[in-house]
């Protein structure tokens, strides 16, 4: 694995994988051999979901490079080792980003950011907001008038950041402390 150039929550990687292609699947055109390949690679990267050192695998951008195949003894199969080129996302400590949020609860508020589906903020992290209970419960600012209700996109600074390995997703906490941070 190469380390990756990062842009904002996106960096991109390159990966070397090995590809196996079923003995039933290999032809001697090198077109339709090097498409059963890019399609197992395709399908291999969409199965993996995420990974601690790069977040969210996005998009494969470039398949760089097809090594030499080996034949596996006992299957048949052939193993190709691949280097491509890919998209991830993952946000960071200290990274302001945007979510909207999808869940409100008395002590907090649950965000979505990308593939992100557990941004939580707590009500302990926006100190100039007060719950309110009501039909659609908010959290409204009464200095400014401004709420924090379901669909409401949220401009916010990542606090902490965990990988769950079993789930194979991030959570963070995020908050509003900061300059320009708040509801869009």
């Amino acid at each position: 694995m190469t380390a990756g150039v990062r842009l904002t929550m996106f960096l991109k990687v390159q990966l070397n994988w090995n590809v196996v292609i079923p003995a039933e699947n290999l032809d001697i055109k090198g077109l339709m051999l090097q498409k059963a390949i890019l399609v197992r690679l395709l399908d291999d990267f969409s199965a993996k979901k995420a990974t601690k050192d790069l977040g969210y695998l996005s998009a494969v951008t470039t398949l760089d490079k097809i090594g030499e195949g080996k034949v596996r003894e006992h299957s048949g199969d052939v193993l190709f080792p691949v280097t491509f080129t890919c998209l991830s996302f993952k946000v960071f400590r200290g990274e302001v980003i945007e979510g909207v949020v999808h869940k409100i609860l008395k002590h907090g508020v649950f965000l979505r950011c990308g593939p992100i589906e557990n941004l939580y903020l707590s009500n302990q992290k926006m100190t100039d907001y007060q719950y309110q209970i009501a039909e659609n419960p908010c959290f409204l600012n009464v200095k400014t008038g401004s709420r924090i209700e379901k669909d409401v996109t949220l401009r916010c600074i990542v606090i902490g950041v965990k990988y769950m390995e079993a789930q194979k997703e991030f959570q963070a906490v995020v908050g509003l402390e900061g300059d320009y941070l708040g509801p869009v």
